[in-house]
């Protein structure tokens, strides 16, 4: 199996260009609200650790989004990224006789989830659009964003480590092109 991750900014793309490979997905953000939404245990943790703030299940970013700093981002991902590493095996298992798989993981460098033989590709996208793209989010907030980046690796490095850069400031039918050619590549 050969595993191609996505790396990017917040509002990049990421989740679009991965579906656009048409090959089994794992999504990281959709597994986390799951999480949220479907793990008792993972709620307990997570009351234990902000008993003010996460009292009710399931939990809702309204929850999430009071409690949101440079510090506490760290103790929610330590408390909920052993689950998503849970998923995320769960998903190779399943997947082991598919030939690629493709990992949308905001963190993943930074979780260390690489592997020496995965395919990096940078979903590169503007600024303008990015910005304008976080901005129809239904919560966007400008704090929050801030503290999530600030969670990330440099841009620079991504795309330095990246096999691929996907340019994801035009359209679909250009993105399908790009993602066509390394396909090519990956295949030859």
């Amino acid at each position: 199996m050969i595993r191609i991750a996505l790396l990017g900014q917040i509002g990049s793309g990421k989740t679009f260009v991965s579906k656009c490979f048409r090959y089994p997905l794992f999504n990281a953000d959709q597994i986390v609200n799951q999480i949220y939404k479907k793990n008792k245990k993972c709620f307990k943790k997570l009351n234990k650790k902000f008993p003010n703030n996460i009292t009710k299940f399931p939990i809702t970013k309204s929850q999430l989004r009071n409690i949101l700093t440079k510090k506490n981002i760290r103790i929610i991902s330590k408390i909920v990224h052993p689950y998503v590493r849970s998923h995320l095996r769960k998903f190779l298992k399943i997947n082991k006789s598919v030939k690629f798989v493709v990992l949308d993981i905001p963190l993943f460098l930074e979780n260390k989830l690489n592997k020496k033989s995965d395919i990096l590709i940078y979903v590169k996208t503007s600024k303008k659009i990015i910005y304008k793209r976080l901005k129809k989010r239904d919560n966007f907030n400008k704090k929050i964003i801030y503290i999530l980046k600030s969670q990330q690796i440099e841009i620079s490095k991504k795309m330095r480590l990246s096999q691929f850069i996907i340019n994801n400031s035009y359209g679909k039918r250009n993105i399908l092109k790009q993602i066509k050619k390394i396909k090519d590549k990956i295949n030859a």
